[in-house]
């Protein structure tokens, strides 16, 4: 079963336009994009590239969000959604495989998992990543979610030294209280503990997140197929900030 699209309407930009698969074949231009900037592009070992395709069993439950180029109709975003029904069907969350996400599962109200989210590289440069973010914004609003949350990824470096000197920062600009914090499943190596005073830039798409108002649920994840560190970030969507949710739901919404 594929999640309907019937919930969003396509919006449109002047380069771009973000819209929800509405068929198998959106589906597949979104699995073909996933494989060319995780696996050609980042070297990910990934669960089923036939066809070069990155297809893995959450697919088929979730709702897919793209980004087109206007004039082309490419594909040069995407990012994947999973609603707490669809993955009581399918029995977990994503993100279960690396956290223990008891504290969130019981969080009241609805629960929204985003992943797999990449641009292009030709796309980088411009306005893709706000023009997903607005799409992101009109379906959270539509379909009344409460909190957003989904695992992001930093660079491992030498020894895992990267990672906790990310984590450093993260720590002191947006460590959620602690009855949200999860357990990693795979912690980062014991030697990977940076000097407090030592820290690394957030990853764009993090620093995203944090702009947004969301936080860091507790210590990375190792994840060895794709060569990063995970942490777990949850937007409570109240704590949304109000200059960013003006920005892209106005855009969102704007004819």
């Amino acid at each position: 079963m594929v999640a309907s699209a019937s919930s969003l309407a396509t919006t449109g930009g002047e380069r771009f336009r973000v819209e929800l698969a509405a068929d198998a074949d959106a589906i597949r231009a979104a699995q073909a994009l996933r494989y060319r900037v995780f696996g050609r592009e980042l070297g990910a070992r990934l669960k089923d590239v036939s066809n070069e395709l990155d297809v893995d069993d959450f697919d088929p439950y979730c709702w897919h969000l793209l980004v087109r180029e206007t004039r082309t109709g490419a594909v040069v975003g995407c990012t994947r959604l999973l609603s707490e029904t669809h993955a009581a069907r399918l029995g977990h969350f994503y993100s279960a495989s690396e956290f223990e996400l008891t504290p969130i599962i019981q969080l009241p109200g609805r629960l929204l998992e985003v992943g797999r989210t990449c641009i292009a590289p030709e796309a980088r440069q411009g306005a893709a990543i706000g023009v997903l973010w607005s799409g992101l914004a009109m379906f959270i609003q539509r379909q009344g979610i409460d909190y957003l949350f989904g695992c992001a990824s930093m660079p491992l470096g030498a020894g895992d030294l990267q990672a906790a000197a990310i984590m450093n920062r993260l720590r002191r600009q947006a460590l959620a209280p602690p009855h949200l914090r999860v357990r990693p499943r795979v912690p980062l190596r014991a030697g990977a503990i940076a000097e407090p005073v030592l820290d690394a830039p957030l990853p764009g798409l993090i620093r995203a997140y944090v702009r947004l108002g969301a936080r860091v649920c507790g210590e990375p994840c190792r994840d060895p197929d794709f060569g990063v560190a995970d942490v777990l970030m949850l937007l409570d969507i109240r704590d949304l900030n109000p200059a960013y949710a003006r920005h892209f739901i106005d855009r969102a919404t704007r004819s």
